[in-house]
């Protein structure tokens, strides 16, 4: 229950947590936070729902930056919930795991919210990862700030508060997912992901960063979200520090939150500080996002799905990077793409045919760059670098027809009876020793025994019966293959 009396710093209570922010990322008088909050909801017109939010993620910088972006995420919840779990990052205090205030109350200016005791002890059981331990959030902000908006939307209500922040490792970020939905069964919660975005960017680049971030939570895969901010990071932006900074919080609550049904994601507002009037600096900025996480009778599907006038670009795309090469010009990162799914990670194999025949072909099954950059790079790779072909040269430039190839993640198989010929493509490996076939070689090699045989004399280097070793590892993937209209005769 709220208590609409503000109790301070409550020093008799030491199982209450204090308002700490208030008066610096929030106004401490509560009739002039009342007055904020409801401003900030009353404007907010987030686009129409799929299915009931199970979960939203909102920012948590000062309300002078971010409360009109928080307000959309808010104004999307439209029942009474019983909990509120929130996820946060804990900004100055290490935390292995996740950490939990696990009783007592949070105070703000607008009254005391009780800590769900027993949830929060039902949450620890299902994970020894997640522990009580209040120092974290002694001077935390991150839940904090999200406290006002909930009492705003929802009035009564109890909390379970958790903050996470140097695990990477994503098994047990999803052990920790996996504990709050099972705590969450049969309960009447809400999960509140507290994270800004991009940090310290210009307002032009955090626009296409935020927008790639904000996406790729649609995927609800630990992995992908994961390297979508490693891709972005690894373009080396000027003053790009993170996509996310609560992204470990972020990535425990989509685990969550997909166990619990959720398979849509929805922006429903973003924007960053530069696009503040009055307070930004839009030179360097800090990005902001909020999604309704929700389950839809019938969810748009996650993925690519490329556009022909995205097909179209990427195509472009690696016709001039060839060009640039051929032309001696030094080859430098492209902008990234105003389309995100252009900048998601992507595995990419670039193919070269001249007169049908096949004039270099070399990619990635590792989706460690944007997928416009790696277009770019096995381009110019296919050109200059097969070893089994010459330099392209000039005047083949108008002759070369070129195909993208967007990979799957690969996939162990036990054997090579699980291999589909046409649909799978196939890596084989033995200790340092790899190749690979994209499912368009089965149309020269149809026979399996040939295909695997081929696949591992000419691209791994092994005896062509290999494969049939048990100490050979087989993995299958899928292609999503487009290529150049054919070129008009002059």
């Amino acid at each position: 229950m709220v208590n609409t009396e503000y109790a301070g710093s409550n020093p008799d209570n030491e199982m209450n947590r204090p308002a700490m922010v208030a008066g610096g990322f929030y106004p401490k008088d509560p009739a002039e936070l009342a007055r904020m909050v409801d401003g900030f909801l009353s404007h907010a017109k987030p686009p129409a729902l799929p299915g009931e939010p199970l979960g939203i993620l909102v920012p948590h910088a000062g309300y002078a930056y971010s409360g009109s972006v928080a307000a959309h995420g808010y104004k999307t919840i439209g029942k009474k919930v019983k909990t509120v779990i929130l996820l946060g990052v804990a900004h100055r205090v290490p935390v292995q795991g996740a950490a939990v205030w696990s009783h007592g109350a949070f105070e703000t200016p607008l009254g005391r919210i009780p800590v769900n005791e027993a949830l929060s002890k039902k949450i620890m059981a299902a994970s020894s990862l997640i522990r009580a331990d209040t120092k974290p959030h002694e001077n935390e902000h991150s839940i904090e700030v999200q406290l006002p908006f909930l009492q705003r939307t929802l009035g009564e209500f109890s909390i379970v508060p958790l903050l996470l922040n140097n695990d990477r490792d994503l098994e047990a970020l999803r052990e920790i997912g996996h504990a709050i939905a099972e705590g969450a069964r049969g309960e009447s919660v809400l999960l509140v992901l507290s994270s800004d975005l991009s940090h310290y960017p210009t307002s032009d680049l955090a626009t296409l960063v935020d927008r790639t971030t904000l996406s790729s939570l649609g995927s609800f895969d630990p992995l992908f979200v994961r390297d979508t901010s490693e891709a972005l990071l690894n373009r080396e932006e000027k003053a790009l520090d993170c996509a996310m900074c609560g992204e470990a919080a972020v990535i425990a609550g989509l685990s969550a939150l997909k166990e619990m049904g959720a398979n849509q994601a929805v922006v429903v507002g973003a924007q960053n500080s530069g696009e503040t009037p009055g307070v930004g600096d839009p030179s360097h900025v800090v990005g902001y996002g909020a999604v309704a996480f929700v389950k839809a009778a019938s969810p748009k599907p996650f993925g690519f799905s490329l556009t022909e006038e995205q097909k179209a670009f990427l195509l472009k795309s690696a016709r001039l990077s060839i060009a640039d090469g051929l032309n001696g010009v030094r080859y430098q990162p492209h902008s990234l793409s105003t389309w995100a799914n252009c900048n998601f990670p992507a595995a990419v194999f670039v193919t070269l045919r001249e007169d049908g025949q096949l004039r270099g072909c070399i990619g990635t099954t590792e989706a460690h760059n944007t997928l416009l950059e790696n277009v770019r790079t096995y381009a110019r790779a296919a050109a200059f670098e097969d070893p089994r072909f010459p330099r392209l040269a000039k005047n083949e430039l108008e002759k070369i027809h070129i195909e993208i190839s967007l990979l799957s993640r690969p996939v162990p198989v036990q054997s090579a009876a699980e291999i589909i010929p046409l649909k799978h493509g196939v890596v084989v490996q033995k200790g340092m020793k790899r190749g690979l076939f994209l499912p368009s070689v089965w149309e020269q090699l149809p026979d399996k025994e040939a295909f695997l045989s081929e696949l591992c004399s000419q691209k791994a280097g092994l005896p062509r019966d290999a494969w049939k070793n048990p100490d050979v590892t087989l993995s299958v993937f899928t292609s999503d293959a487009f290529e150049e209209p054919p070129r008009r005769a002059e």
